[in-house]
């Protein structure tokens, strides 16, 4: 058991209450999960002397929360509706492997109080809150009744059919599941019905579950939420707040503890609110009220997720616990000690996504050939080196957290780490998240809201590092190095050598010469070369040495110095000629499934540019395919249900 330090802190009632059985003890655990969480709670059963057990998908086979387990269990298929939801396979799993109790993680069945009670009625410890419990926080519509009656502050729905303009905006949000899926903001009455109705079908495909409702939209609000723990005894811990505002398409992105700026009264309003909470549904176990706070300093309560959340790690930090632990032992039936521990600094989480925020947050697939961070700072990884990422799942690689001292420390030491990592493979966040670090609005915490990013998308995920260039020409230097034998060095006269690459949208045209007064490149006057080998070039620029790490996987260059991290795709001298598409095509950014086409439409209308055509669902989100200007839809070849690859023809639009 990990140590809990005493101290100073927030416990609610610490006597005997109902639901305090006879303490078991849990030996072999099946955690019903993968990737990241399944990888986190075997690392601290592995310090507890608790063995483990993996259930995996055919499309984890390999995956590493599967190598690192005791034991694993198949699950046939690749898609979560066959493998991770199929709960009732996942009890025979645990039988059949010798589990004594199941960890649910987070997402897929966590809060699902039909697979709670499956699990305990097989004989097996549930290592999560009573099924009761998750049933009543299971409809956010019924949540905030019992939250109302229990005094809890929410803000009041709103009848979609009885709405006006001056409810607006208003936000549409599913009653079932969360992580963004089922939402929609309206700014118009106009568009009332359609995002009701697509919410409703994205709900639906997601959760089983099309009920939606209706609230008012907070603009300017922040997402603060507090982590409880509860026992069998009737001990309600709450420890500190979080702040996860930065956030898109409704889904965090950057989580920090405590929540910088909350007035002391607040702060303790929020934690007798989620005390309230938790303690008005019988709460046993970890789990997370949220509530948006808006920018008058007025908190809503939003939603309690009966289960870990992804961003417990930076309330560990502060509290140093370890709350996957500290469940494991209100599993058990043992209590709570009733002083909390103390908390100490400030911890900042980002999380680290296979996706292109410039292309629409569009999730990446492919082989992470590396993923190596800096030491200082602490890394929860669903992926280890080779890994694959596939489009069955969330497109989440990492999250890496940093402690310190204060937050401007916490904050700055996050910022380095991830500028310094070495993350080859797929295209991801990584810029993203250090630009976001360091703007003034959130390095300030002067502008941390959920409309962060509506605001500064487009600097923050723009073109790359000024030192773009540069890289791309250490790449064609360690390039002909390592494919001649004369390291790349010419002793006679000869025309420049030219290569090409991209990233993004932009081409570097790199012409060069090696001989025997050194290295001469066109646009680089004054750089001097003064190391060279096929994985690492040394540059004089400006006077000042430069170090570039190269690294090269087929057509894929990285390249990683003090100037910033550059992923480059080498291009061919001259451009394939069969490799162009008919002008108007439209073709799958992504593997993916087209779940449903624009009510309607069909080949032969009249199209506006912007229009909606499509939607593909990959990796857990929807994305929009629209019209990419005014036209006639001339081809629409797919149909919804259709599994399609990369580079499919979705649709043609001629102008």
């Amino acid at each position: 058991m990990t140590a809990i330090h005493s101290g100073p802190g927030t416990a609610d009632g610490a006597d005997g209450g109902a639901g305090a059985g006879a303490p078991v003890e849990i030996r072999s655990v099946l955690v019903a999960n993968r990737g990241e969480i399944a990888r986190r709670i075997f690392r601290t059963c592995r310090e507890l002397g608790v063995a483990t057990v993996a259930v995996h998908s055919d499309a984890d086979a390999d995956a590493a929360h599967v190598r690192e387990a005791d034991g694993a269990v198949r699950l046939p298929g690749d898609a979560p509706a066959d493998t991770y939801l199929r709960g009732d396979l996942i009890v025979e799993a645990a039988r059949a492997a010798g589990a004594d109790a199941v960890h649910p993680g987070y997402g897929f069945l966590s809060e699902s109080a039909a697979f709670a009670a499956a699990v305990a009625g097989a004989g097996l410890v549930w290592i999560g809150p009573p099924p009761a419990a998750i049933e009543a926080m299971a409809s956010k519509t019924r949540a905030k009744e019992l939250m109302a009656a229990a005094g809890v502050p929410l803000l009041a729905p709103v009848d979609p059919a009885a709405a006006t303009a001056a409810d607006l905006p208003l936000l549409v949000k599913a009653a079932a599941g969360g992580g963004g899926r089922g939402m929609r903001i309206v700014r118009e009455l106009a568009e009332l019905d359609g995002a009701l109705a697509s919410a409703r079908a994205e709900a639906a495909a997601a959760f089983g579950d099309g009920e939606v409702f209706a609230e008012p939209y907070v603009e300017g609000g922040r997402h603060v939420e507090v982590q409880v723990l509860a026992d069998a005894h009737g001990t309600v811990w709450t420890l500190g707040t979080r702040d996860c505002s930065l956030q898109r398409r409704h889904q965090k992105v950057i989580e920090e503890a405590p929540a910088p700026g909350l007035p002391a009264a607040l702060r303790d309003a929020l934690h007798r609110a989620a005390a309230q909470a938790a303690r008005a549904i019988g709460y046993r176990g970890a789990g997370t009220v949220e509530f948006l706070v808006s920018a008058d300093g007025r908190a809503h309560f939003l939603e309690m997720n009966t289960r870990l959340q992804v961003e417990h790690p930076v309330t560990e930090e502060i509290y140093r616990i370890d709350l996957v632990a500290l469940q494991l032992a209100v599993a058990e039936g043992r209590p709570l000690p009733a002083a909390l521990p103390a908390p100490h600094g400030h911890a900042v989480e980002a999380r680290l996504y296979a996706e292109d925020p410039a292309a629409g947050w569009q999730p990446q697939t492919g082989t992470v050939h590396r993923l190596a961070v800096p030491g200082g700072v602490r890394l929860d990884s669903g992926v280890t080196d080779g890994d694959t990422v596939t489009v069955h799942y969330d497109p989440m690689l990492a999250k890496v957290i940093a402690w310190a001292p204060t937050r401007a420390e916490a904050v700055r030491k996050l910022a380095g780490a991830l500028e310094r990592a070495r993350i080859h493979g797929p295209a991801t966040n990584r810029e993203l998240l250090v630009r976001s670090l360091r703007h003034p609005e959130f390095a300030g915490a002067t502008g941390l809201d959920t409309g962060f990013y509506d605001r500064h998308l487009a600097t923050l995920a723009g073109p790359g590092t000024s030192g773009d260039a540069l890289s791309a020409l250490a790449a064609a230097l360690a390039d002909a190095h390592g494919r001649s034998r004369f390291g790349g060095f010419r002793n006679l006269p000869s025309g420049p050598q030219h290569k090409r690459y991209a990233r993004g949208d932009t081409v570097h045209e790199v012409r060069y010469r090696l001989g025997r007064d050194g290295l001469t490149a066109e646009d680089f006057p004054g750089v001097r070369l003064l190391a060279l080998a096929a994985d690492a070039v040394v540059l004089e620029v400006d006077g000042v040495r430069r170090h570039f790490a190269v690294a090269r996987y087929g057509d894929r260059v990285h390249v990683d110095s003090p100037l910033g991290a550059c992923a480059l795709t080498a291009l061919p001298r001259f451009p394939d000629p069969a490799a162009r598409t008919e002008p108007g095509s439209l073709l799958a950014p992504m593997p993916g499934t087209v779940v449903r086409v624009a009510d309607g439409l069909a080949e032969g209308d009249r199209v506006a540019a912007g229009a909606p055509l499509l939607w593909l669902e990959a990796m857990k989100m929807e994305h929009r395919i629209t019209a990419p200007a005014a036209g006639t839809l001339t081809a629409l070849p797919v149909r919804p249900g259709q599994q399609v690859e990369v580079g499919t023809l979705l649709a043609v639009v001629t102008a």
